[in-house]
């Protein structure tokens, strides 16, 4: 007897709470079907119109997750005189007493029940957060959330693990709709590649969904060593069955994510996430994600991710007039990649977090304070001067790329002195980049810091040089050159 029609089926080597909650309901249920067919021979499927209803009953023992299901008479008149309620042993079938504690507030439904006392969800306005990934039909209180939440805590830093959120477009793959291929992309057959049964391919074609979508280099060793030190997460703005799709081709024998693929349709506030739906404590939770937006409330817990662009509709979508990696038949090296590179980020911030709890107290570590201290050893040491980087009718202490240096450890200032080591500019037609020049200083375009920011370590200044001013001009000549031409060609229809 299964609950998860619509999610994926839980994975037996898990220990997070997301999935042990999944696993009991499916076992405890499975339980049941066999124990009312000892009771009762003739018995069938209880109907919605049945007095008896199937609940599940959570307790707390030694602050570990007990789970039970049992078949529970609607007791409530009977509850509020006595606090008690006649319950089937599951031993030996015999009825006896017990307390239970008297709802409100309940601690959550399944099926439209209370986990306690058996009263319908629509017979009152219930708070909560509906984990229907988990189970359709689940919704925990906040107090239970916290409860189980506590108890994957603990589980989770017995196992020495954290808590992997991973987004999917552009984080770990990139999909494009067959009607949206480039004609260069339809030219280099990339659709007839991707219908290849080859164990190795990396490309793959969605058939009910008109789609192609291509693994991001790495991610299936990245996967593979992450889930030594993290519990992981889908979570995406995609929809359910795109999600369950996807989590199929990363992980095809379901051990990585169970049942925690979590899609737009889970999510509690519209075009935003929220670890509110998340069964992992907030404080060991980290976010993978190429969207800070997305993440309103947990910047803390986010690693922002360099954007996967591999095919040309997600090119156009952001903006970009270059060829995409698909049409240039090239891609991200995996030694080097995107993935490899937050890999080792990740194992610090793991070692770290654990390393620093042999000093302190276990329950005291943050994940997010770890973040932070290996976002500022990027740029520590480096003093930063900008020059007409920024609008000059703004604060640049306002401005997003002083606030990233500055999360990476950099100094920011105004003005130049002896102690400045960098002088960010667009172009040396400045004063301040002249003198860069001159006082032997590093002179970096903008994208300098950016490169920083997603590699999360010092980038070689010479990597990103800024343009002579005469150099701007010959190309900013030539450009205007081959637009004149061109528009001449035009008129004379040639």
């Amino acid at each position: 007897m299964s609950l998860a029609a619509e999610s994926l089926s839980p994975s037996p080597s898990s220990s997070s709470g997301s999935d042990d909650f999944a696993a009991l309901l499916d076992e405890e249920l499975e339980f049941i079907s066999g124990a009312d067919s000892a009771f009762d021979p003739s018995a069938s499927v209880a109907s919605d119109d049945e007095e008896d209803d199937e609940v599940l009953a959570v307790v707390e023992e030694d602050d570990d997750i007990v789970e039970t299901s049992t078949k529970r008479r609607r007791v409530e008149d009977q509850c509020q005189d006595r606090g008690t309620a006649m319950r089937p042993d599951d031993a030996i079938g015999s009825s006896k007493d017990v307390q239970i504690e008297i709802c409100p507030p309940h601690p959550g439904f399944f099926g439209g029940l209370c986990f306690r006392c058996g009263k319908r969800q629509d017979e009152e306005d219930v708070p909560g957060v509906a984990f229907g990934y988990i189970h359709k039909g689940l919704r925990l209180g906040t107090s239970e959330i916290e409860r189980v939440r506590r108890a994957d805590w603990k589980n989770l830093l017995r196992e020495r693990k954290l808590v992997l959120i991973l987004d999917l477009d552009h984080t770990l793959i990139n999909s494009t709709k067959l009607f949206d291929m480039s004609a260069a992309e339809n030219d280099l057959g990339i659709q007839t590649a991707a219908s290849k049964d080859d164990p190795d391919r990396s490309l793959f074609t969605l058939e009910t969904m008109q789609m192609l979508t291509k693994l991001r280099p790495f991610v299936l060793k990245f996967l593979k060593e992450a889930s030594n030190m993290f519990e992981m997460y889908i979570y995406t703005m995609g929809d359910k069955a795109y999600a369950i799709e996807i989590a199929k081709l990363l992980d095809p024998r379901n051990v990585y994510f169970g049942s925690k693929v979590i899609s737009n349709s889970d999510c509690t506030q519209r075009h935003q996430k929220g670890l509110d739906v998340v069964l992992g404590a907030e404080s060991v939770a980290v976010i993978l994600d190429d969207t800070e937006y997305v993440w309103q409330k947990h910047k803390e817990n986010l690693i922002l991710m360099e954007r996967y662009h591999y095919f040309a509709s997600s090119c156009r979508q952001f903006g970009f007039g270059a060829r995409s990696l698909s049409e240039s038949m090239q891609d991200e090296r995996e030694s080097d990649g995107a993935l490899a590179t937050i890999l080792d980020v990740l194992k610090r911030i793991h070692t770290i977090f654990f390393d620093s709890a042999v000093e302190n107290a276990l329950s005291s570590q943050d994940v997010r304070q770890v973040i932070k201290r290996v976002r500022q050893e990027v740029l520590q040491g480096c003093k930063l001067v900008f020059s007409r980087v920024f609008p000059s009718n703004c604060r640049p202490q306002d401005q997003m790329i002083w606030k990233m240096a500055e999360q990476l450890g950099a100094v920011c200032c105004t003005d130049v002195d002896s102690t400045v080591t960098h002088v960010v500019a667009l172009d040396l037609g400045t004063e301040k980049a002249r003198w860069a020049v001159d006082h032997k200083k590093f002179l970096v375009h903008p994208r300098w810091i950016e490169a920083a920011n997603f590699r999360w370590k010092r980038q070689q200044e010479k990597d990103f040089p800024v343009a002579l001013p005469k150099e701007k001009s010959k190309e900013n000549a030539g450009t205007a050159a081959t637009k004149e031409k061109s528009e001449e060609n035009a008129a004379t229809g040639s």
